[in-house]
């Protein structure tokens, strides 16, 4: 009987998630270009959420299959939108980006709810990214503004994935419970 440990692809559609979200508020907030939230947003936002949550798919984990993927399509569908317009395809207007947005805040929130069964870890990333969403909405529907607050709110989103990708890896590394995600806000019974 083989006694071999599977890792968990949580930590790397974590990963993915918290530095393509950080390296775009950069952008939003005007410290960086596009370029690097491109191809990060392209690899490791898109394909390498991708692969976690086919991954993620295997172990039975249907929040992380259904979210890692996603998040993964978000950040490939938002990367062909940003070369088409580069390219001279099309100019995608900002109430068009608006729309876009508004999907992924209608499937955000339902995740949010999901979150709100597991833990305190999970509940604190959707709730913030269910925020920075529903700004980045009125930013594009006429209240640029927001885009700017979106982008402080997103940026907490980010550490707390992070967060959580470090409680998965310093636990397993230490063999002992050195972070914890905290209790669910909603009880499952």
């Amino acid at each position: 009987m083989s006694n071999n440990k599977l890792a968990n692809p949580a930590v790397v559609g974590l990963s993915g998630f918290g530095l393509t979200t950080l390296l775009l508020q950069f952008h939003n907030l005007g410290f960086s270009g596009l370029g690097p939230v491109l191809s990060m947003g392209l690899i490791f936002g898109g394909l390498a959420q991708f692969i976690a949550g086919f991954m993620e798919q295997k172990t039975g984990n249907n929040f992380g299959f259904a979210a890692f993927t996603t998040y993964g399509a978000f950040w490939i569908g938002l990367g062909i939108i940003w070369i088409l317009n580069h390219l001279g395809v099309y100019e995608t207007t900002s109430f068009e980006t608006g729309l876009y947005l508004l999907g992924f805040t209608f499937l955000t929130a339902i995740f949010w709810v999901g979150s709100l069964y597991i833990h305190s870890a999970m509940a604190v990333t959707f709730t913030t990214l269910l925020i920075g969403f529903i700004l980045l909405d009125l930013g594009h529907f006429g209240f640029p503004v927001m885009n700017k607050v979106a982008a402080v709110v997103l940026i907490i989103c980010a550490l707390s994935a992070w967060y959580m990708m470090a409680v998965i890896i310093l636990n397993d590394v230490s063999g002992k419970e050195l972070l914890k995600n905290g209790k669910a806000w909603i009880s499952k019974k």
